[in-house]
């Protein structure tokens, strides 16, 4: 199916379901994808005998409120209220459902229209049908609450009663299909509470952590503290000999963090029992290839990679070297930032049932189509023969996109066919066992001309890569800020090895670079007279838009303008010397994930310690916040995660290529005492929405740490924010 010749039939087929309901189900044609191929959005429509609504949610549910908005956006069109419907999480199967992985923000921008064209080709065939049942032209009849309408006669009849004839009818041509004027909306912009939400409050069972099947055992693995480490001999029998214990196995990894190191797993009726066992567990590694990697290192190596030439250059405009030359005055400073782990609040974990040369999952996935892929490989397995099942997520940011756990659990499973198997991870295994937001290293240098203009641009990055590429999140893109708007810049790249799986976290690259970029662009702008927004809007001024690359949209100016100007109003920008000594205001901007946003933040330090009192957030996603509330719980989620990564004390260290950090203790979460107030707004501009897990986040730091800056005289260029740093 392609979506040049997608049929009426392919769009949209309706039929009868027992006692007389009505199924719609939709292939519904989108943009096409990088490489080419045809996106197809597929969803369900299931309306029962007594006018209830049941819609199918196809995408993994997070926390970013997936699960409530897409359909919201169905039932808008349809026309239905928002009483009527009941929300089923769909399985993962992207043949049936197109993409269904949660994360990049991207399923907003992804799904608004096409989510929408899936409800109005519902309600198209069932005013057809009202309209082929009373003899009149289709375009005479309305609908609401789900009912149609002829308003000349003031007939009425309900969706259901239309099931016989609409399922009889010819689909509509998806060209013909007219959606709602947004003047028309009743539930897109209206707030409306997360649909898993009551359940959560009650504790009732949603969580992969919560799965059980009867007669199931749980696992828990082993594996080299060193990542990498492969398994050479353990006391197998001895832990097979303890009470309780049913099995004890070796699982062999391909040597990639994806689909897992070697492990030895330990397998029991309870939990408890098979973790307890550990004790007692005894393996010896062959890590002697992966022990020399360490924090300590790092950053001794980064510190002579500094002094000479980098690798690759990622963006050179201009002429670099003439600019610093006949500079007014340069400007430098050195920044960095650690090794991050995700910590989610559920550990990772996958219940997995190996019966009949066939795996069925259940996973708190971000990503099921990687994992199937996983785990095909793994099991040498048909894709078809695989099924995973969606659980809800109790934390992700990023690191469920990985399945390294799905793969481990399929990989004990299969050893024990015909026995559901639960792997679970304590929380040192989390910790230890993760996809880390890589640590980096920038050197800075700007060019001022005597006027106090900004005329170049310079940052060497220094993070890790292998055969001269990136790791995974360690990329930085050749149009960052302020590449685009100065003739002259210079963004290149050196990169260090290591054994440290990385991944994403939550507004990946961004969480980092904002800090490092504007929180340097406001020494810049101090060095030249001026305040951060000022130097930002004299940058932004230059041009009207900025490519992104291919497949990708545009930055445009006039947006970023927008929300800073916003921001500054919000936050009292021009009042901020009248605050008392000790307290200070500070100000970034960052665009990621095609989310525009401005942030001024307010701190008082004392005895070196910081506390912000005030965050103010202003926004622009396009024209239309879909769900008011879930988006200020974005907004304010991203802003505390954001304060918590720069002042909780969050920090990743290694040691002979292990992780030291355990637990919470070491790698600790905000707190809600230390959480400010936040205001947020949106700034409603002609463009389509664009998604909101991840864009409020990256400003908030370098917001932070510029107004630590104005309080205390201090310059914060290494994170996490620490007394010692303030004394």
């Amino acid at each position: 199916m392609s979506a040049a010749n997608l049929s009426r039939r392919g769009f949209i087929t309706a039929s009868l379901i027992a006692g007389g309901g009505l199924l719609f189900d939709l292939a519904v044609p989108m943009a096409l994808a990088a490489d080419g191929s045809p996106v197809i959005l597929n969803a369900f429509i299931r309306i029962l005998p007594d006018n209830r609504v049941i819609i199918g949610a196809k995408n993994a549910e997070i926390g970013q409120g997936a699960k409530t908005m897409l359909p919201m956006l169905i039932a808008e069109e349809l026309d239905v209220d928002w009483a009527q419907v009941s929300i089923e999480q769909t399985h993962a199967d992207a043949k049936i459902f197109g993409g269904q992985s949660a994360g990049g923000s991207r399923t907003t921008p992804r799904e608004w229209l096409p989510t929408r064209q899936a409800g109005a080709a519902a309600r198209a065939m069932l005013v057809a049908a009202a309209a082929a049942q009373w003899g009149v032209a289709a375009g005479t009849l309305t609908t609401a609450s789900g009912k149609v309408t002829d308003p000349k006669t003031g007939k009425s009849v309900p969706y259901a009663a239309l099931a016989v004839a609409a399922a009889k009818l010819s689909p509509p041509d998806p060209a013909t299909l007219t959606l709602k004027d947004p003047a028309s909306f009743r539930i897109i912009g209206q707030s409306i509470g997360g649909v898993d939400t009551p359940a959560i409050v009650a504790g009732k069972p949603l969580f992969g952590i919560d799965f059980k099947l009867p007669n199931m055992l749980y696992a828990v693995l082993e594996t080299c503290p060193a990542f990498g480490g492969t398994f050479k001999s353990a006391n197998l029998d001895a832990v097979r000999a303890l009470p309780g214990i049913a099995h004890v196995l070796t699982i062999k990894g391909d040597g990639t963090p994806e689909s897992g190191f070697d492990g030895v797993a330990i397998l029991a009726k309870s939990w408890w029992t098979a973790n307890l066992a550990r004790e007692t567990l005894k393996v010896a590694w062959d890590d002697s290839a992966v022990t020399n990697f360490s924090t300590q290192g790092y950053a001794a190596q980064a510190a002579t990679r500094a002094q000479g030439k980098a690798d690759a250059d990622i963006t050179r405009t201009g002429d670099i070297d003439a600019a610093f030359a006949s500079a007014g005055k340069v400007v430098t400073a050195d920044y960095s930032y650690p090794f991050l782990a995700h910590a989610t609040l559920e550990p990772q974990n996958c219940t997995a049932l190996f019966k009949d040369g066939a795996i069925e999952i259940w996973a708190p996935t971000q990503n099921p189509e990687s994992g199937r892929a996983l785990v095909a490989k793994a099991l040498n397995l048909p894709p078809e023969k695989i099924r995973i099942n969606f659980t809800r997520i109790g934390g992700g940011f990023g690191r469920r996109l990985m399945n390294d756990y799905m793969v481990q659990a399929a990989l004990v499973a299969a050893q024990v066919p015909g026995v559901p198997v639960k792997l679970l991870f304590t929380r040192a295994d989390d910790m230890r066992r993760d996809f880390y937001r890589p640590a980096g290293w920038h050197g800075f240098r700007a060019a001022l001309d005597k006027s106090g203009a900004l005329t170049a641009f310079h940052d060497h990055f220094i993070t890790f890569g292998k055969d001269g590429k990136p790791v995974r999140s360690a990329e930085l893109s050749p149009g960052e800020l302020p590449a685009g708007l100065l003739d002259n810049v210079l963004l290149e790249q050196s990169f260090l090895a290591t054994n440290m799986p990385t991944g994403w976290l939550r507004a990946p690259g961004s969480n980092a670079l904002a800090f490092v970029y504007q929180a340097f662009l406001d020494e810049v702008a101090a060095a030249a007279g001026k305040d951060l927004p000022t130097l930002m809007l004299e940058l932004l001024s230059k041009t009207a838009q900025v490519s992104q690359g291919a497949n990708r949209p545009p930055f445009v100016t006039a947006r970023a303008k927008g929300v800073i100007e916003k921001a500054l109003a919000m936050g009292g920008w021009a009042n901020r010397k009248a605050l008392p000594k000790g307290q200070g205001k500070g100000f970034a901007f960052y665009y990621s994930h095609a989310g525009y946003f401005a942030e001024v933040l307010e701190v008082a330090v004392a005895d070196g310690v910081p506390k912000v009192k005030t965050v103010w957030v202003a926004g622009d996603v396009g024209s239309h916040i879909i769900n008011p509330i879930n988006a200020l719980h974005q907004v304010q989620g991203s802003v505390i995660e954001g304060l918590g990564q720069a002042l909780a004390g969050q920090v990743i260290t290694q040691v002979a290529g292990a992780i030291e950090q355990a637990n919470f203790d070491t790698h600790p979460l905000q707190r809600i005492p230390d959480t400010p107030t936040i205001h947020v707004d949106f700034v409603k501009t002609d463009y389509s929405p664009t998604g909101l897990g991840e864009p409020a986040l990256p400003p908030v730091i370098p917001a932070l740490v510029n107004a630590i800056h104005a309080a205390t005289g201090k310059r914060i260029r290494s994170l996490p924010v620490t007394t010692e740093m303030l004394a």
